[in-house]
């Protein structure tokens, strides 16, 4: 199993984070990491659901299945609300 991926470096994923957001998250799945850890993640919005299924379409584009670890509360809540956490498998 993969380690937690330490490149990422986000405190936020919100709609002003997104570009650097996705193309740090761009390196690491494209570097072969499988479980990116959200714990430094301090604010989310709806954009941050979207930037994880971004990740999610671009590590199976690679051929690569993308889980997720300590996903704040907000972002489990609205993909939820959203209908899609079942697309965003926790580690």
């Amino acid at each position: 199993m993969a380690e937690a991926n330490a490149m990422l470096s986000l405190d936020a994923l919100t709609f002003q984070t997104a570009r650097s957001a996705l193309e740090q998250g761009a390196q690491a799945i494209q570097a072969g990491e499988t479980v990116l850890d959200l714990g430094g993640v301090q604010s989310a919005d709806s954009s941050g659901v979207a930037m994880l299924l971004a990740w999610q379409r671009r590590a199976q584009a690679a051929g690569q299945s993308l889980s997720f670890i300590n996903v704040p509360e907000n972002v489990r809540t609205l993909a939820a609300l959203y209908g899609v956490d079942s697309l965003l498998p926790q580690g």
